[in-house]
């Protein structure tokens, strides 16, 4: 009884009706601790470049499944398929936020969307790279509304084909709707309402339409998308991508349907040659490519994880902040939640004379969390270069190094949101039957602690990845370090001093998010 007590008790907020995930233990905090702490001590012995990740394996030449998986990428009923379903989904989605309960937990809008959809995108990255957006609701129902048809390619005069200014020919625009979308998530609470979830999701979707019917191709998906560019960074580290099955086939075409598409297919939607292609950024997995080759030279491959980030993705001034500033974000939903987010908000409006929602507090506070990180990360890299064997612009040196960053990110955003998934997902079965929640009633204490003592898989398991994804995260950002300081370097060993500055950073972002992990974290519905 009295241990009964004793876990409700680390459960329970001091504040009453207000329910806390428990932080994680001691073993696993030393354990996370001990891997830094050899990890430090590896790279900095280490010396000369890592070893080359080497050369993927194409699918496609897999015995028995390989000719399967080949006729997978060139089915076209199967993605339509698809995308009808995601389409369905997203409208079913907006219908119960408009239409249903407020109650955030008993909504489908809340519970799929921010409790099992974001999650299970953020791990889905890893193992099927961008495939996401190949199925993205936002784009099929606006490409349905402008070019007017389920499949194939429509007609050019459907959309101006204007060409995208000059100045928001990077992803700035997705950089500033992801700082948006942030603030409205964490600051306006849009997670904890059904009926803002379910505007939010129209007001994309007319962006993206709007974006399509003015815009050549799909600029939507390649500047502004705030989803699809974090989509985009996140698969450079995924061990799976869209390649060509035998190089010298694309190094002889000369009419580049993947490119250029063809009188049934759409051209590549971000403008991409797939015998060019050395990374995930862009590409959203959509197939027109292996539709459109009359070779069929297209398919899945496998290649060693965080390849691009380590060797092939190009370093862009634009990349490198969006890096560093996924690093802040994911960073800022942590601190977000903790108990006492909302006491120093609080404080913090009283100094400021702000009031109600804390609206400027919360600005202020984000600011603050994106201006630190992106500081020190920038204060490393002035001292790498002064280090280096050999003059470097800082613009590279910045958006070289930034690729370090990507594995903190990423490790820290799954071990996060995985936490609200196994805990807050609880039920969620009953939610789907009643979508819009008709004639239901708030969660009682019994059901928020019933969801905190029986999660979806074993407490100790979900510690374990939450401390093996911080120790995964910590062992990668070192690797591409080293592999792009070589890069600077030009090809030369760059010294064990000119590791330690962003070395440092690497280490000081993983162990504050290891403190957020230990911290006790509120529910969020």
């Amino acid at each position: 009884m009295a241990r009964a007590a004793g876990v409700l008790s680390q459960l329970t907020c001091q504040a009453p009706g207000i329910m806390a995930h428990p932080g994680l233990p001691a073993f696993w905090v030393e354990l996370v601790l001990a891997a830094v702490v050899v990890g430090i001590g590896w790279t900095l012995w280490r010396t000369g470049p890592p070893l080359r990740t080497g050369n993927g394996l194409s699918l496609a030449a897999w015995p028995i499944v390989g000719s399967w998986l080949r006729r997978l990428v060139s089915v076209p009923w199967l993605l339509l398929g698809l995308r009808i379903l995601s389409a369905a989904l997203f409208l079913l989605v907006i219908h119960a936020g408009l239409f249903g309960t407020p109650l955030p937990a008993r909504n489908l809008a809340t519970v799929l969307t921010w409790s099992l959809w974001w999650t299970g995108l953020i791990i889905s990255i890893y193992f099927v790279g961008s495939a996401w957006c190949a199925i993205c609701p936002w784009d099929a129902i606006a490409t349905w509304l402008v070019r007017r048809r389920l499949w194939g390619r429509g007609s050019e005069t459907a959309s101006l084909q204007l060409r995208v200014p000059r100045m928001l020919r990077n992803v700035w625009p997705a950089w500033g709707m992801f700082v948006g979308l942030t603030w409205l998530e964490l600051g306006l609470g849009i997670t904890t309402s059904p009926y803002l979830t379910a505007l939010l999701a129209l007001v994309i979707v007319v962006l993206a339409t709007l974006s399509l019917a003015v815009f050549e191709r799909k600029a939507f998906c390649r500047h502004f998308c705030p989803v699809g560019r974090t989509i985009g960074v996140y698969s450079e580290l995924s061990p799976v991508a869209l390649r060509p099955i035998d190089s010298t086939i694309c190094a002889n075409c000369r009419s580049l349907e993947c490119y250029h598409g063809t009188a049934s297919v759409e051209p590549c939607p971000t403008h991409l040659v797939m015998g060019r292609l050395q990374e995930n950024t862009f590409c959203t997995s959509c197939g027109a490519c292996a539709l459109s080759c009359p070779t069929h030279n297209v398919a899945w491959q496998t290649r060693p994880v965080g390849q691009e980030a380590m060797e092939t993705a190009r370093p862009r001034w634009d990349a490198g902040w969006f890096i560093i500033g996924l690093v802040a974000l994911t960073s800022l939903h942590g601190l977000s939640m903790l108990p006492g987010w909302e006491r120093w908000m609080r404080e913090l409006g009283r100094l400021i004379g702000d009031s109600g929602q804390l609206l400027w507090s919360f600005s202020i506070g984000m600011g603050v969390s994106l201006l630190v990180p992106g500081a020190l990360f920038a204060g490393a890299v002035y001292l790498t270069r002064r280090l280096l064997p050999r003059a470097v612009r800082f613009d590279r040196a910045f958006a070289s190094l930034a690729f370090a960053g990507l594995p903190l990110a990423f490790s820290y955003h799954l071990a996060h949101n995985i936490n609200h998934l196994v805990r807050e997902a609880w039920g969620a079965g009953s939610v789907f039957l009643n979508p819009l929640g008709i004639g239901t009633l708030p969660l009682s204490e019994a059901e928020m602690q019933l969801r905190h003592l029986r999660p979806l898989v074993h407490q100790e398991v979900l510690f374990a990845l939450q401390a093996g994804l911080l120790i995964f995260g910590f062992w990668l950002a070192t690797r591409i370090l080293q592999s792009r300081l070589i890069q600077l370097a030009g090809a030369a060993d760059p010294g064990r001093l000119a590791r330690l500055p962003v070395l440092a950073f690497i280490t000081a972002v993983t162990l504050f998010n290891l403190w957020l992990l230990m911290q006790p974290m509120i529910m969020r519905m």
